[in-house]
């Protein structure tokens, strides 16, 4: 359930930016849905796992932000950033295990 609250953020991200190109009102209901999705996801969550656990699981929300910008809009994503993403997995796993 945290993978999906995580890629809600994300996917509510990439509505909002859907509808910034253009304006269509799918894609900023889309964007909104998504994120109040993933907020509603992360109240629950965090009555059954720890906030030291659910918190930190939020930067997964900026790994799958970087893939939907590559995938979606065909956005150029430098190594430094693949790089960044590699950091928060670490860090993740360092907080998680």
């Amino acid at each position: 359930m945290l993978i999906v609250m995580t890629l809600c953020g994300a996917m509510g991200g990439a509505g909002l930016k859907a509808y910034a190109t253009t304006r269509k009102r799918l894609h900023v209901l889309m964007g909104l849905g998504f994120y109040g999705t993933g907020a509603l996801l992360n109240i629950v969550l965090l009555k059954f796992l720890p906030l030291t656990v659910v918190l930190p699981a939020n930067a997964l929300t900026y790994v799958w932000t970087l893939i939907l910008a590559r995938m979606v809009f065909k956005e150029k994503v430098g190594p430094l950033r693949w790089i960044g993403v590699a950091c928060i997995m670490g860090g993740l796993y360092l907080l998680v295990f």
